[in-house]
């Protein structure tokens, strides 16, 4: 099994998904170690001085200004969990949950935050004993932080709460006895330096673009099909083309493309069956290329998050200062969360557009209606375009950027808010929807060049390396359809053989990896 060591400075988006997804097991790193006991000596001196320092000897937002007695400081920990913890709605799923715990025990390697090492190592604990507290997926403002969510994260550690283990829901304490960890009573700071942060909306964001690494994979995968199987012209992706507008995504998509549709005798030239294709096949690279370039962007800032501190006050201890500041916003989260929705959205948005070429015959070059015979008692691919349809209206909504919105919280003190954790829960659903209607693409497209190959109308021939790949992939799980029979259990199937990432192996094989 992969170890996945917890530095502070060095989590990468595979080791997150290692651990979210595949139980990697995780370990403090050595200096992490000695960071995190020099960080608390920190906290534990201004304590024994009674030092006013915010979250530690005083209350928290508007109480920022109630001094707290030296007595006070633990019950303070204890009550900022209980009163925080206030989440709504249905739970992340366990992979979120692993995400959430990963990156705030990362977050605490970095020696900035002041909590204890036996709280940090309770917490490499509930990962590798694959104990996940109940957090509720919403109400968090995302600034300070992921505040509600995080408390539900604590509260299995204090005994309190929910928590999942193997497979069962159980109150807190008794689920820390099953798996065999110790609950713990917090120490000044504690409270504050668990639940003050990012990481609530960067799991579920890191998770998400992810898995959009491989929905643009899939994006241009579906498209090549769809191009072979309205006879594209493949003049457009040259690479002369596009060198003439350098923008990386654009240069990478043509590339991706010819290196899909190598081989292939269903492509055409410009002017050989017709001039000019419409922009959903001529615009390929342009459109694809764009939220290519979006993902790179969004995966950069991600790693910059994963790694950074998010806490607040921040410890200084090599000059002994303890500092407010405002590290725990999710302004840059939100806006990258926001934009990796549009990205993605904007894959589901023409994909839906081909399928419409695709089963339309004004407009799909000789192919059936609905890409079936004997239409009219058979209906084909008809509604698959309608729930496509419905899917990018429905992405159209969830798009809406959730960070141009801002609701004070705290008295005011609290004025400006990012809604960061709606815009990676939202991003994710996007990222579903998205899925969905690629995978229906990929069907009709297999479809079409069936019939293709059936028929007098157009091109006809071998497909590409890349491309019968794909379509053999698809054939070896869903037979041709030559009459209306069920089809959202096809549906289905296709979208596995996308999820599981069967479809994306096979091409891969055929052709090499899709780099971008």
């Amino acid at each position: 099994m992969q170890t996945v060591v917890i530095t502070g400075e060095t989590l990468t988006l595979d080791e997150l998904v290692a651990v979210c997804r595949f139980d990697a097991f995780v370990e403090l790193d050595k200096e992490a170690v000695e960071r995190i006991r020099a960080s608390r000596k920190i906290i534990d001196d201004f304590v024994e001085r009674e030092e006013v320092v915010y979250g530690v000897t005083t209350g928290f937002g508007k109480f920022s200004d109630v001094v707290i007695s030296k007595e006070d400081c633990v019950q303070l920990q204890k009550n900022v969990i209980m009163t925080h913890a206030v989440g709504a709605g249905e739970a992340f799923p366990a992979e979120v949950v692993r995400g959430i715990i990963l990156l705030r025990l990362n977050n605490l390697a970095k020696g900035f935050s002041g909590a204890r090492l036996e709280t940090v190592e309770t917490l490499v604990a509930m990962l590798n004993k694959h104990l996940h507290p109940v957090i509720p997926q919403k109400g968090s403002l995302g600034a300070s932080g992921d505040l509600a969510p995080l408390s539900h994260m604590v509260l299995p550690m204090m005994g309190m709460g929910l928590a999942e283990y193997e497979g069962h829901i159980y109150p807190g304490r008794e689920a820390m006895e099953k798996a065999g960890i110790p609950v713990i009573n917090l120490h000044e700071k504690e409270g504050i330096a668990l639940i003050n942060g990012t990481q609530v909306m960067t799991a579920v964001g890191a998770l998400t673009v992810y898995d959009a690494i491989r929905l643009i994979k899939y994006g241009d995968i579906a498209a090549a099909l769809s191009f072979e199987a309205l006879n594209g012209i493949t003049t457009a992706l040259k690479p002369q083309v596009h060198l003439t507008r350098p923008h990386k995504g654009q240069i990478d998509t043509a590339r991706i493309l010819n290196e899909l549709l190598e081989g292939s005798q269903m492509t055409t030239e410009q002017g050989e069956l017709r001039v000019q294709d419409p922009y959903t096949l001529r615009c390929l690279p342009q459109i694809h290329g764009a939220s290519k370039n979006a993902l790179n962007y969004i995966i950069d800032q991600i790693e910059v998050e994963m790694n950074s501190v998010t806490d607040n006050p921040i410890i200084f201890p090599e000059t002994q200062e303890v500092i407010s500041g405002g590290n725990f916003h999710g302004q840059p989260m939100a806006l990258t969360f926001d934009f990796l929705g549009i990205a993605v959205a904007e894959l589901a948005d023409v994909a839906e557009r081909r399928i419409e070429r695709l089963v339309n015959p004004a407009l799909n070059y000789g192919l059936p209606a609905f890409l079936v015979e004997g239409g009219g008692l058979n209906s084909g691919y008809m509604i698959v375009q309608y729930c496509a349809a419905a899917l990018v209206s429905e992405n159209k909504i969830l798009a809406h950027p959730a960070c141009v919105d801002s609701i004070p919280s705290s008295a005011n003190q609290e004025d400006h808010v990012s809604m960061g954790t709606i815009s990676a829960r939202t991003a994710r659903d996007i990222a579903e929807n998205v899925r969905r209607v690629l995978a229906m693409e990929i069907l009709c497209a297999c479809q079409a060049i069936d019939l293709r190959s059936q028929s007098d109308a157009g091109k006809k021939g071998a497909l590409g390396k890349g491309t019968k790949a794909a379509y053999d992939m698809v054939r070896s799980r869903i037979p041709f359809y030559d009459k209306d029979r069920e089809l959202y259990p096809e549906i289905n199937t296709c979208e596995e053989l996308l999820a599981d990432d069967s479809l994306l192996q096979a091409v891969e094989n055929a052709c090499g990896p899709i780099v971008f």
